[in-house]
């Protein structure tokens, strides 16, 4: 399992995790696409942008590998603005490879891109 180095742990302040220490013994986490319903708390939106941002901010528009990426904070942008990047994609692979989808990224999450460059 790729470690990325530099990827925030967590949201600053909270206890909104973004990345595992270690692989998960019983198996690997499948990413799934999650609905985010307008009735969500503010402190899980602010938690869903500031991980596109830590991903912008890391990979850009370029593929990255799952590696050590947080599978449940993930699956709230998988399908949308995180896809597979390969096919064919497998969901329980800390290997898959996934890229940003600018385009619905920067409609969901303009704050992230407001003058920002990767």
């Amino acid at each position: 399992m790729l470690k990325h180095r530099g990827f925030p742990g967590r949201l600053p302040g909270t206890d909104f995790q973004f990345t595992i220490r270690r692989p998960n013994p019983k198996g690997v986490t499948p990413l799934v696409r999650r609905e985010r319903y307008a009735d969500r708390r503010p402190a899980d939106r602010r938690a869903d942008e500031g991980f596109m941002r830590a991903l912008w901010y890391q990979f850009g528009d370029a593929p990255f590998e799952r590696g050590n990426l947080d599978a449940g904070r993930l699956s709230w942008l998988f399908g949308r603005e995180v896809i597979a990047a390969e096919e064919p994609f497998d969901p329980e692979s800390y290997e898959a490879l996934l890229v940003i989808d600018e385009s619905v990224a920067r409609s969901s999450f303009p704050g992230v891109f407001d003058g920002e460059s990767a």
